[in-house]
């Protein structure tokens, strides 16, 4: 498709733009702003444990005052050893973590080797900072990127602001409508040797308080069978957690009386 001396490189996102498909481009507002309302995602976190990293999000999105869709999933792997979950503009977000992966798979293929946890961080900057754009019309997509760091032996968590600025948590990390109520209740209860159901545990009881404070984060849905997304990332890779220990976990959090703080 080019000349060797202008490839694009390991960039799919430079490809994309090379052949006329600028997936960033800025979208025309209409005029008094958009005709629609935008649907949101809302409350995700990460906190760090003995053995690498959990990430869990609520399900719920959000359409100014009413509840668009109840069983949104706002926690995805990256690639085998890393996730990224999504808040604000539900849209772009999914569009961007659809690109991401893609992005990554194809770096490792032109490559033949997996791009660094820093250089996955870094990657997902450069995504939201060309969504700015988009961002300063209201399509904002603010995500959080964490992997286990094959190299160091440990998990680590990115925050992210909308002009593309990233930032390394050293523990923790929560975001969206409900981070701050989160992030208060992971700040109580997380400690660094943390077991791997101490940890799940923790960040359901955040994603609990945090849905007690915030309209726009859900909390668990019994009669619909649905529960925050929860997922871990170790040396042996990404893995969901099942309803069912998600269920479980929830049970645990409130027959202690812990969950509202």
């Amino acid at each position: 498709m080019f000349d060797p001396t202008e490839a694009p490189g390991p960039s799919f996102t430079d490809v994309l733009r090379r052949v006329g498909l600028d997936p960033f481009a800025p979208v025309q507002q209409a005029a008094g702003g958009a005709p629609f309302e935008i649907r949101h995602g809302t409350t995700i976190v990460a906190l760090r444990y003995a053995d690498g990293v959990v990430m869990a999000g609520d399900r719920r999105a959000t359409a100014g005052s009413s509840i668009a869709h109840r069983a949104m999933d706002k926690v995805h792997p990256a690639d085998r050893h890393s996730g990224v979950a999504i808040a604000g503009a539900a849209g772009p977000a999914m569009e961007m973590v659809k690109l991401f992966q893609l992005q990554l798979e194809h770096y490792e293929k032109v490559e033949g080797s997996a791009l660094s946890l820093e250089g996955k961080a870094n990657q997902l900057s450069q995504m939201v900072r060309s969504n700015l754009g988009m961002a300063m019309q209201g399509f904002v997509v603010v995500p959080l990127f964490a992997g286990f760091d094959l190299r160091r032996g440990v998990g680590r968590i990115y925050s992210y602001d909308p002009t593309g600025g990233r930032y390394e948590e050293t523990d923790f990390h929560a975001d969206g409508s409900g981070g701050r109520d989160a992030r208060t209740t992971i700040k109580l209860g997380w400690r660094p040797d943390l077991e791997r159901h101490e940890a799940v545990e923790l960040a359901v009881r955040a994603l609990w308080n945090a849905a007690d404070e915030d309209s726009a984060t859900g909390g668990p849905d019994t009669a619909r069978g649905i529960y925050p997304t929860v997922a871990t990332i170790t040396d042996s890779g990404f893995e969901y957690l099942p309803r069912d220990e998600v269920a479980d976990r929830f049970a645990a959090v409130l027959s202690t009386g812990e969950a509202l703080q």
